[in-house]
C-alpha cells in the first residue's frame, strides 16, 4: 500500500490569496469595455495565468505605463493589479497619482503585508547615518520593490557566502560608523538568515536586525524538511522563476534521496514507486490548490489507486476534529441545524456559532446557507454530531490577524466583553485581549461603558504558539491624533481663526487648545491693559476665540492673539463719549495734584485739584475718596497720548449759574408782578 500525504501549508499563502482575491473581484466586475491589467505576471503559475487571461486580464510591462495612462486620460476605465512581491516605489507613487486624480483609474495594491513590512523597514532604517542591508536574490521582483523604498547606501546579499565576502572588503569597514540594518527576503531560507546574522553580528557593533521571513514561508519550509526526512519520494509543485518554491525544492534535497520540482500535472514524470514507498507533495505560495489536486489525483492513478473510492470511504464517517460542510436546515435562538449529507444531522449550539454574545442566530443564518464547521463529538444513538463554526471561523482568521500584527493594519471590531484587566475584542470571530491600560479608558471608569461598542484596534503582540493576540485601542488614537497634528501644521498660516479652549496658565500667559494643538497667548495678546497675570482675563475651560499671529511649524509653536479692536478701551471710550460730555466716574487713585477716575474699563481721566471743587482745597482727600463714584465733565481728549481730562468744578459752576438764573428770573417774575 502507498502512502500519499499534502502538506497542510502547500499552495496560495496569504499574500498570494490577497492579490489574486483582488484580480478575480476586478474580473468578476469587468465589463465589456473595462480594462484589467496586473503589472507583471500576478503569480508564477502558468495554468492560473492562462485562465485569468482567458478572462480578461492583461499583463503590463513598465513600458506600457504611459500608453495606459493616456487611455485612462481619454476616459477608459482601467484597473491595475499590484502582485504581491510588490513594486518599485516610483512605480507605486506613479500610479497612486493617477488614481487620485482620475476617477476612472482603479489602482488595486495587492503588495503582501509581510513584504510592505519590510518596505517599511527599508525607508525608516535607510538615509543619512544609516545602511540597511537585504538577504535575497538581488534580481527577484519583491528585492528590487523593497530596495526602491531605501534611501542613501542599500545593499542585498544572495546568501550568506556573499554576505561574508562582503565583510572582508574595505567597504564593510567604512560601514562601522554607520548605523547598520538587516532584514531578509520574506521567502528567504530559514538557514541562510540564521547563518546571516552569525556573520553580521560578527563585524558590526548592535546591528539592527528585522526578523522578516513571512511565518508561513517559515512554516511551509519547516513542515517540507519534515515531510520530506519521512518521505522516499518528494513532489515540489511551483514555478522555476518561484523564489519559494525553488527553494523548498532545495530544503526537500537535503532531507530526501528522490525529489522531483515540476511546474503541473502535465510534467509529473512516470515514477516507479517501490510497494509501501511514502510519497508527499508540497507546493509553492503560487500554485493554485486546482493544480495541487490534479497532480494528487494523477499520482493515485500511476499508483492504481482509485482516489475517488477513498475519498468517498473517508467520508462515510464522522470523527471528531473533521471539518464539514452542510446545509442549514433549521435556526432557532439557541441553535442551527445542518445537512451533512450524512445519516447525522449538525447542530451548533449558540455560542458555537458565533462569539458576539449580543447577535442573533436568526439574523446570522438563513435555512439553505452553506455553513462550514468542525466535529466536536459523534452520537451513532441519536444520528447527531456537534459542531463548531467558531473554531473554523477563528482558524480561518487568525493569518489576517498575524499579518496585521506585522503590517501594522488598523483592524475593526466589537468589544463583546469585560474581564480582569482589560476587555475583549471580537475581530472576525477572532478573540483578542485589549489590556485596560490601552483601551483609553479613564482609570475612574468602568471597563463595562465600552462593552457593545465598535472599535478600531493595532495588534501589538502576536504569540503564535498559544494562538493569543493583544490589541490596542489608544494606538490607533494616537496615529489618529498624529495625522490630525500633520494635517494641521500642513495647514496652519497666519490669520487663522479659531474657537478654542483654555487648557492652562502660565506667568506669562495661557495655553489654548486649537484641536490637539496647542497656541500661546501672551500675557500682552490677552488684555489692553497691563495685567501681572492670565488669570486676571480668563480661566482654564474658557472658550475663547483667538487668532494666529505667528507660526513655527519647525519648533512646532504657535503665537496666538486674543484682543482686538474692538476690545481696545480707548475704542470702546471714543465710542461712548466725547468732550463736553458728563461721565459717572469712579475714584480709583489720589495724588497731590489730584484724583485719578476710571471712565470705562481701562481708561482713567485726571481731575486736576483745580478743579475737583469749586473753592480752593489744600488736597484732594479733602474732598474724595477713594471708590467713590461721582459726576464728571469730559473737557479734553488727546487722541495721540490717550489722556481724558476731568472736571467736577465745571459741573459746580454750571449748577450755580443756572440756580443764579433761576433766582433772577423769579426776582422778574415778581417785580412784573407788583
Amino acid at each position: 500500500m502507498h502512502h500519499i500525504r499534502i502538506a497542510e501549508n502547500a499552495g496560495f499563502c496569504f499574500g498570494v490569496r490577497r492579490a489574486t482575491g483582488m484580480l478575480e473581484e476586478a474580473l468578476k466586475n469587468k465589463s465589456e469595455a473595462d480594462r484589467v491589467y496586473t503589472l507583471g505576471h500576478i503569480i508564477h503559475n502558468e495554468v492560473y495565468l492562462d485562465d485569468v487571461t482567458s478572462r480578461g486580464a492583461e499583463c503590463l510591462a513598465y513600458s506600457d505605463l504611459d500608453r495606459v495612462l493616456c487611455d485612462v486620460q481619454s476616459g477608459q476605465r482601467v484597473t491595475v493589479v499590484i502582485r504581491a512581491h510588490g513594486e518599485l516605489r516610483e512605480v507605486v507613487e506613479l500610479l497612486e497619482a493617477a488614481a487620485a486624480k482620475y476617477p476612472n483609474f482603479t489602482l488595486l495594491n495587492g503588495t503582501c503585508p509581510y513584504v510592505e513590512k519590510v518596505r517599511r523597514i527599508a525607508r525608516e532604517n535607510s538615509g543619512e547615518g544609516k545602511v540597511f542591508m537585504l538577504v535575497g536574490a538581488a534580481e527577484h521582483p519583491e528585492v528590487q520593490g523593497i530596495m526602491s523604498c531605501a534611501d542613501g547606501e542599500g545593499l542585498t546579499f544572495k546568501d550568506s557566502r556573499e554576505l561574508e565576502e562582503f565583510t572582508k572588503s574595505e567597504k564593510a569597514a567604512e560601514f562601522g560608523k554607520f548605523t547598520i540594518s538587516m532584514a531578509a527576503q520574506t521567502t528567504q531560507k530559514l538557514s541562510e538568515w540564521k547563518k546571516s546574522l552569525e556573520i553580521i553580528k560578527k563585524v558590526y557593533t548592535n546591528p539592527l536586525i528585522f526578523d522578516t521571513i513571512c511565518s508561513v514561508t517559515e512554516k511551509r519550509q519547516t513542515e517540507a524538511r519534515t515531510l520530506a526526512s519521512e518521505s522516499d519520494i518528494m513532489l515540489v509543485i511551483g514555478s522555476d522563476e518561484s523564489s519559494n518554491s525553488r527553494k523548498l525544492y532545495e530544503v526537500t534535497r537535503e532531507e530526501c534521496p528522490t525529489v522531483y520540482f515540476i511546474g503541473s500535472a502535465d510534467e509529473l514524470p512516470n515514477i516507479q514507486i517501490p510497494q509501501g514507498a511514502k510519497l508527499s507533495i508540497t507546493a509553492g505560495a503560487s500554485t493554485p490548490d486546482s493544480v495541487i489536486q490534479e497532480v494528487f489525483r494523477k499520482m493515485n492513478e500511476q499508483m492504481n489507486e482509485n482516489f475517488a473510492e477513498m475519498l468517498e470511504a473517508s467520508m462515510k464517517t464522522l470523527n471528531p476534529g473533521d471539518v464539514v460542510e452542510g446545509i442549514v436546515t433549521a435556526v432557532s435562538a439557541g441553535e442551527i441545524q445542518l445537512d451533512l449529507g450524512y445519516k447525522t444531522t449538525g447542530v451548533i449550539a449558540y455560542d458555537k456559532a458565533t462569539t458576539d454574545p449580543q447577535a442573533k442566530l436568526e439574523a446570522l443564518f438563513h435555512i439553505g446557507d452553506t455553513v462550514k464547521a468542525k466535529v466536536i463529538k459523534v452520537s451513532d444513538i441519536d444520528g447527531i454530531a456537534t459542531l463548531d463554526k467558531t473554531r473554523i471561523d477563528s482558524d480561518k482568521n487568525w493569518d489576517k490577524i498575524v499579518a496585521a500584527a506585522e503590517s501594522g493594519e488598523i483592524l475593526e471590531g466589537k468589544i463583546v466583553e469585560a474581564v480582569k484587566g482589560g476587555v475583549i475584542i471580537n475581530i472576525d470571530s477572532v478573540k483578542v485581549f485589549i489590556p485596560a491600560s490601552l483601551t483609553g479608558v479613564p482609570k475612574d471608569v468602568e471597563l463595562q461603558t465600552i462593552v457593545g461598542t465598535v472599535q478600531k484596534v493595532k495588534i501589538i503582540e502576536i504569540k503564535a504558539d498559544r494562538k493569543k493576540a493583544y490589541a490596542s485601542i489608544k494606538a490607533v488614537l494616537r496615529e489618529e491624533r498624529r495625522a490630525k497634528e500633520e494635517a494641521f501644521w500642513a495647514s496652519i498660516e497666519v490669520g487663522q481663526e479659531f474657537d478654542g479652549e483654555v487648557r492652562s496658565l502660565t506667568s506669562y500667559g495661557a495655553f489654548v487648545d486649537l484641536g490637539g494643538v496647542d497656541g500661546m497667548v501672551h500675557n500682552t495678546e490677552l488684555s489692553w491693559r497691563r495685567i501681572k497675570s492670565p488669570a486676571e482675563v480668563v480661566s482654564v475651560g474658557d472658550k475663547i476665540h483667538v487668532f494666529v499671529k505667528d507660526v513655527d511649524v519647525e519648533r512646532k509653536r504657535i503665537s496666538l492673539g486674543y484682543k482686538t479692536d474692538a476690545m481696545n478701551p480707548w475704542n470702546i471710550f471714543t465710542n461712548k463719549y466725547a468732550e463736553g460730555d458728563v461721565a459717572e466716574v469712579k475714584i480709583v487713585s489720589l495724588v497731590p495734584f489730584g484724583a485719578f477716575a476710571e471712565i470705562v474699563a481701562g481708561i482713567d481721566g485726571l481731575i486736576h485739584i483745580s478743579q475737583i471743587a469749586d473753592h480752593k482745597i489744600a488736597k484732594s482727600a479733602d474732598v474724595l475718596e477713594v471708590g467713590q463714584i461721582v459726576n464728571a465733565k469730559i473737557t479734553a481728549i488727546d487722541n495721540e497720548a490717550h489722556k481724558v481730562s476731568l472736571s467736577i468744578r465745571a459741573l459746580l459752576e454750571e449748577a450755580a449759574a443756572e440756580e443764579e438764573a433761576e433766582i433772577v428770573a423769579e426776582a422778574a417774575e415778581v417785580a412784573d408782578a407788583e
